[in-house]
């Protein structure tokens, strides 16, 4: 008997059978069970722990509010707001060891503004009919969020539907049984990185700055990890971060869906958490390989890195851009900052005697970067490419540095 207790939200006018069949299962794997009502007209057959006018109140407002508006979008966003804080609020009580929520597009709605208002390790599952679907804007998606598609679950219960709820189910009470969450006594760096084929760094510093006392956590900055690293970076969940993989902001500026969000390079300043940066893969955007080649990319030369991802190279107008960005984000930091310039490239592809080795383009992007980054940025150069190991002997030294001066926890 496991003993977690699960927190179940939805809306149990319209999805009581469905709700009540999971607590079913949660309990019959030897969980206990919470029920969140998060619906706007109708009443669950069986009162739930926290009824939606609980809800309702939470946030500020009431269920008659949210039936005036007579707008199921606003009535909505009533809830969501409540559950949210609701669901913080238990969190941080320790009332529950896991959450799921169940939904169709509006339940899916609410439940991504509820999962993104919980920490990082406290399993959030999400059991919805839209689940991997484009409706879901990747930005809103928690860093550790869970989803499970509701097959054949609009209405009612049947074989299908109860076979994915049944998984989902067992899923979110056996990563409450099974998870580790983060020491919040030990202080983490946050790096930004690709594979080891295209940038190496991480294997000098990580175990450097573990023998320091850190925690090293790696983000593939592919969109989805970078997205989840300013996340993280805005909630202060890092004493330093070595964010040396900027590539995904030449995505963005560039129009590639993947991308981590205009707000990339800038949480981690604006909490004042110190930053080391350098331009990793500037050179490359990143485009979803399957979808092919968009016309305005069709001059460029372009590596296919897998069936998922083709990178286009960038001339060196399209270079400037990028540094003309990285001097945009960083100038509103808070904290410390400095920046490495790699003199002899910023990707192994770029290496002198590489396929994609330009001189030309990295001597654009550096000297852009030297005319335009702010004074709050220190500047340090290095003769060595950003995969050799002096490179992370510069970054280490500064970081040395900063925690003589106090600047970094820990």
């Amino acid at each position: 008997m496991s003993g977690k207790t699960i927190l179940i939200i939805g809306t149990y006018d319209t999805k009581d059978d469905e709700l009540g069949y999971l607590a079913d299962v949660i309990r019959k794997q030897g969980g206990q069970v919470v029920t969140m009502d998060v619906s706007v007209l109708g009443d669950p057959t069986t009162p739930a722990n926290y009824s939606k006018h609980v809800v309702a109140e939470e946030g500020g407002s009431s269920i008659a509010a949210a039936i005036a508006t007579k707008n199921e979008n606003r009535a909505m966003q009533i809830m969501a707001e409540g559950a949210a804080l609701l669901t913080a609020r238990l969190c941080a009580e320790a009332r529950f060891d896991g959450m799921l929520v169940l939904g169709g597009s509006m339940g899916t709605d609410l439940a991504l503004d509820v999962t993104a208002a919980l920490p990082l390790g406290v399993p959030k599952y999400i059991v919805s009919t839209v689940s991997f679907s484009p409706l879901i804007p990747p930005e809103r998606l928690a860093a550790d969020v869970q989803m499970i598609l509701w097959a054949g679950g609009l209405y009612g219960l049947n074989g299908i539907c109860k076979a994915s709820l049944s998984q989902a189910a067992g899923a979110v009470l056996g990563a409450a049984n099974a998870v580790e969450k983060p020491d919040p006594a030990k202080p983490m760096i946050g790096m930004t990185s690709l594979g080891k084929t295209a940038l190496r760094y991480m294997v000098f510093l990580k175990p450097a700055l573990e023998e320091r006392g850190y925690e090293v956590a790696v983000f593939h900055a592919t969109g989805m990890g970078g997205r989840a690293f300013e996340s993280l970076a805005s909630q202060g969940a890092f004493a330093c971060v070595f964010d040396f993989c900027t590539q995904e902001l030449g995505n963005h500026i560039h129009g590639s869906n993947i991308s981590a969000g205009e707000d990339r390079l800038t949480n981690a300043g604006q909490n004042g958490t110190p930053q080391i940066v350098s331009g990793g893969c500037y050179d490359l955007v990143d485009i979803v390989g399957w979808q092919g080649v968009p016309d305005k990319w069709a001059d460029h030369p372009t590596h296919a890195h897998n069936r998922l991802i083709t990178s286009v190279v960038l001339n060196n107008d399209e270079r400037r851009a990028v540094a003309r960005a990285h001097s945009r984000q960083l100038a509103a930091a808070n904290g410390p900052v400095a920046f490495i310039f790699p003199e002899h490239g910023c990707g192994e592809w770029d290496r002198e005697g590489a396929d994609l080795h330009d001189q030309d383009g990295l001597d654009a992007f550096m000297a852009e970067l030297r005319d335009t980054l702010p004074a709050n940025v220190e500047r340090h150069t290095v003769d060595a490419h950003i995969n050799d190991a002096v490179f992370a002997t510069k970054a280490l030294a500064i970081f040395d540095d900063w925690r003589a001066q106090g600047l970094v926890k820990g």
